[in-house]
């Protein structure tokens, strides 16, 4: 799974160059690449559910999860899905080849194992089963106790199917795919509805899956929830201490300070100003609202990336930027 961020400071020492060893297609637009050493030293270790920053070959920084097994130090294998509007994941499928040279940062975990649970439940979507394919093979090598719940398009179009049905996994995967037809195959509110034990979910995939997963499992303690989202939001945390910010609404052109501790919706509706909203928590999209200018600091678990850069959940997501168009 990927997500845009501004390149890493080259001075701070946080990246490494390291060579694509191999590269193979291993579904539909996704592509394995094998990260090694030059020199074939051993790399910094990381756990299950980590991510490396990738500068790809155009320049622009992503964060791939690590999707092997973490004991292995030789190597990082991710697996990048080309999306059709994304510069960095095209740059890498058609221009990192055996032998290109990469920026790879030291391995980050926002997404670890809980290692007090007594079972996982781990759900993947689509690219998603990336890093909970490194968590799979880590409970699988210690014998823990875990069902994984695969969703996918297609076979064409799943990564890693050969994996996650071959040794080690029998009786602990179900691979749903849903052909591209709504519902989503996978009925998440049976699936979540008794939490056995101190089972602890992990989820990564598409927002709307990660949606639809949190939506089903809001009975659940919050301690006991895991999503990816490469410690770059902090779903329905309060906003206390954070910057103040300006939204422009480009329909009447007028401004509206958004204070730290108060959302974006709440800052319109004291100006008198009603926006159509529901669950005010970043996952039903009710106030899905057009972007026009400025950074957005998306908390949702609605939007896809390439729709990051045009919409924005005003319930929950907040300015990166001094200041933020909309279209109201």
């Amino acid at each position: 799974m990927t997500t845009y961020i501004g390149t890493p400071d080259r001075e701070s020492g946080e990246l490494q160059a390291l060579v694509v060893r191999e590269r193979a297609a291993i579904a539909t637009d996704i592509v394995q690449f094998v990260l090694a050493h030059p020199q074939g030293e051993p790399l910094p270790p990381f756990s299950a559910g980590a991510h490396v920053v990738v500068i790809t070959p155009n320049g622009l920084a992503r964060r791939y999860s690590l999707c092997n097994a973490p004991a292995e130090r030789h190597r990082y294998v991710i697996a990048v899905k080309r999306e059709a509007n994304g510069g960095g994941s095209a740059s890498m499928v058609d221009e990192a080849q055996a032998g290109t040279q990469l920026e790879v940062s030291h391995p980050f975990n926002y997404f670890p194992l809980a290692q007090e649970a007594s079972s996982h439940l781990l759900i993947a979507g689509g690219i998603g089963i990336t890093p909970i394919l490194a968590m799979a093979r880590e409970l699988a090598a210690r014998d823990a106790d875990f069902r994984l719940e695969y969703c996918t398009r297609s076979p064409e179009a799943s990564a890693f199917l050969d994996v996650v049905r071959g040794t080690g996994f029998q009786g602990r995967v179900r691979v749903h795919h849903d052909h591209g037809e709504p519902p989503p195959v996978l009925p998440f509110a049976p699936l979540l509805a008794r939490r056995d034990g101190d089972t602890h979910l992990y989820c990564c995939g598409p927002r709307g899956l990660m949606a639809a997963v949190r939506q089903a499992a809001s009975h659940w303690p919050s301690d006991a929830l895991h999503f990816e989202d490469f410690g770059t939001s902090d779903f329905g945390a309060p906003a206390n201490g954070e910057a103040d910010f300006v939204v422009r609404l480009a329909r009447s052109g007028r401004d509206v300070r958004v204070r730290g501790g108060v959302s974006i919706l709440e800052a319109i509706r004291r100006c008198g100003i009603e926006v159509p909203s529901s669950c005010e928590s970043g996952t039903c999209g009710t106030c899905r609202t057009t972007l026009l200018e400025g950074a957005a600091e998306h908390r949702d678990f609605v939007l896809d990336e390439d729709e990051q850069q045009r919409e924005i959940m005003i319930c929950v997501s907040r300015a990166r930027s001094p200041r933020l168009v909309l279209d109201l």
